[in-house]
C-alpha cells in the first residue's frame, strides 16, 4: 500500500511539473510580442502597400520612354472648287495608311520610324488609285523648352525618390511599432506590478486592522485606532480597482499592437514573461548623432524629398524658356497607281525625300511659367530649411533620450534605497505600535510611504527599459538591437 501511494504521489508530482512547464511555455515573451506585431499589426500591413505602389509608379514613369507601334487608317472625302464663276467643284477621295514605331528619348527627342501611304482619287482620274508612299524617320528635337535630361527625366527622378522614400517609411513603421510594443509590454508589466502592490498594500492594511481589533478587545487600544485602520482598508479597495482597470487597459493596448480585433473590459490578461532590469548600455550622444542621421527614416526621407523638389525645380526652370523645336525627316518616297509598285520604289530607295525646319512658340507673358518656377524654387528652399530644422530636432532628441537613460538609472538606484529605508521604518514603527509607544496613524502613513516608494521603484525599472527603446528609436538602431531584418519585396 505504501509503494502504491508513493507511485501515485510521484505521478502527481510529474503531472504538476508538466502542467507548470506547459504554463510557462504559454507565456508571451517580448521577442514573441515583437514578432506577432510585425506579422499582424494593422499599421504595418497598411504601410506595406506603400512599397509596391511606389515601385509600380516608378515602373510607370520608366515606361514613358517605351516605344510604341502605331497603325493608322483613315478615309476622307472633300469637294474642292475648280472654278469660281460658275462654281464647279471636284470630288476627291483620300485613304491614309500608316505603320510607325514612335517614341521619346530621355533628352526630349521624339521619333517616328516607319512608313505612310496616301491614296488620292479624284473625278478627273475617274477615281483611279494613286499611291503616294513614304518610308523613313521623322524627328522633333526641342532646343530650348523640353530639351535635356532635367526636363524629361523629372517625373522619373521623382518616382525613384518616392520609391526610396517608401522603403524608409516602411522602416519607420516597423521601428515605431517595435518601440511601441516594447513600451506597451513594459507598461503592462508595470500595471501588473502596481496591482500587486495595491493588493499588498491592502493586505498590510488588513493585517493592521486585525491586530488593532485584537488589542481593542483586550483594552490595549482605542476605538479610534480601529476606525483608522478600517478606513485604510476601505481606501485600498478603490486603489485596487483603479490598478485593475489600468492593467486591463494596458493589456488591451498591447493586444491592439499585436493585431487583435476584439477587446474586453475584464478578460484574462496576457501572461507576460518578466523582464530583467535594463542593461547598462553604453551611450555616446556625440557619436550616435551621426548614426541617427544615417539611420533615421524621417531624416533620410526628408533628404530624398529634396531630390524630388530639385527635379521639379529643374523642370519648372526649363518651362520658362520659349519653345524652339527642330523638325525634320529623312527617307524615300514612291508614287504609282499600284501600291506594291509605289512601295517598291521606297524599298529600292529610288526617290530620296527629306525635310528640315524649326517651330517657334513664345508665350506673351510667361505668367504661368514664372509662377510655377517661383513656387518650385521656394518649395526647394523650404525643404532645405526644414531639413536643417530636422537635424536640430534630432540632435536635441538624441541628447534628451540619452539624458533619460542616465536619469532612469539613477532613479532605479535611488528608489531601491528608498524602499529599503521605508521598509525598515515601517517595521520599526510596527514594533513600537505593538509596544504601545506609537499609534495607528503613524503606521498608516509609513505603509502609504512604503507603497508609494515601491510603485516608484517599479516605474523606474520600467522607465529604464523604455528609455533604452526610445533611445534606439531616436538613433535608428531599433531593428539592429532587436535583430529584425526587413525582407525585400
Amino acid at each position: 500500500m505504501s509503494l502504491r501511494l508513493t507511485r501515485l504521489l510521484a505521478l502527481a508530482a510529474a503531472l504538476a511539473l508538466a502542467f507548470t512547464a506547459g504554463a510557462q511555455e504559454k507565456r508571451l515573451t517580448l521577442d514573441d510580442a515583437i514578432r506577432l506585431a510585425l506579422e499582424r499589426n494593422k499599421v504595418i500591413k497598411v504601410e506595406a502597400f506603400g512599397r509596391p505602389i511606389a515601385r509600380a509608379n516608378y515602373l510607370a514613369a520608366l515606361g514613358h520612354f517605351d516605344p510604341a507601334v502605331n497603325f493608322s487608317r483613315s478615309y476622307a472625302e472633300a469637294e474642292t472648287p475648280v472654278t469660281s464663276n460658275p462654281v464647279v467643284t471636284q470630288l476627291g477621295k483620300t485613304d491614309n495608311y500608316g505603320l510607325t514605331l514612335d517614341g521619346l528619348t530621355p533628352w526630349g527627342l521624339t521619333y517616328s520610324i516607319g512608313g505612310t501611304a496616301v491614296n488620292n482619287r479624284t473625278v478627273i482620274t475617274s477615281f483611279a488609285n494613286s499611291y503616294s508612299t513614304f518610308g523613313g524617320i521623322t524627328v522633333t528635337q526641342p532646343l530650348l523648352r523640353g530639351f535635356g535630361f532635367g526636363a524629361n527625366l523629372a517625373n522619373l527622378r521623382i518616382a525613384r525618390a518616392d520609391r526610396s522614400i517608401s522603403e524608409w517609411d516602411y522602416r519607420a513603421a516597423v521601428i515605431n511599432t517595435t518601440t511601441n510594443v516594447i513600451v506597451a509590454y513594459n507598461n503592462l508589466l508595470l500595471a501588473r506590478e502596481n496591482l500587486r502592490v495595491a493588493e499588498f498594500s491592502r493586505s498590510l492594511a488588513q493585517q493592521l486592522l486585525t491586530e488593532n481589533e485584537k488589542r481593542f478587545k483586550v483594552g490595549a487600544m482605542s476605538e479610534a485606532d480601529v476606525t483608522q485602520a478600517r478606513a485604510r482598508v476601505a481606501l485600498q479597495v478603490e486603489a485596487i480597482l483603479y490598478a485593475d482597470r489600468a492593467m486591463h487597459d494596458a493589456d488591451n493596448y498591447l493586444r491592439k499592437l499585436l493585431g487583435e480585433d476584439h477587446f474586453v473590459t475584464d478578460g484574462t490578461p496576457l501572461d507576460l514573461e518578466p523582464l530583467p532590469p535594463a542593461a547598462d548600455t553604453p551611450i555616446n550622444p556625440a557619436e550616435d548623432l551621426q548614426k541617427a542621421l544615417n539611420l533615421r527614416p524621417d531624416y533620410q526621407a526628408a533628404r530624398l524629398g529634396i531630390k524630388k523638389y530639385e527635379a521639379n525645380n529643374s523642370l519648372a526652370r526649363n518651362q520658362l524658356l520659349p519653345r524652339l523645336d527642330f523638325v525634320g525627316s529623312y527617307g524615300y518616297a514612291g508614287l504609282d497607281r499600284d501600291f506594291a509598285a509605289s512601295r517598291a520604289q521606297v524599298r529600292d530607295q529610288d526617290n530620296r525625300a527629306y525635310s528640315a525646319g524649326v517651330v517657334v512658340s513664345v508665350p506673351l507673358t510667361f505668367t504661368e511659367g514664372r509662377g510655377r518656377a517661383r513656387a518650385a524654387r521656394l518649395t526647394l528652399r523650404q525643404a532645405d530649411a526644414d531639413l536643417k530644422r530636422l537635424e536640430s530636432d534630432i540632435a536635441l532628441n538624441v541628447t534628451a533620450a540619452a539624458g533619460q537613460i542616465e536619469t532612469t538609472r539613477k532613479r532605479v538606484t535611488a528608489t531601491k534605497e528608498a524602499y529599503e529605508f521605508a521598509k525598515q521604518a515601517l517595521d520599526a514603527e510596527e514594533k513600537r505600535l505593538r509596544a504601545g509607544t506609537s499609534n495607528t496613524l503613524f503606521v498608516v502613513n509609513l505603509q502609504e510611504n512604503l507603497v508609494e516608494v515601491e510603485n516608484r521603484h517599479a516605474a523606474a525599472l520600467a522607465d529604464a527599459r523604455n528609455a533604452i527603446a526610445l533611445y534606439d528609436r531616436e538613433i535608428g538602431t531599433t531593428l539592429e538591437r532587436n535583430h529584425i531584418n526587413l525582407a525585400k519585396e
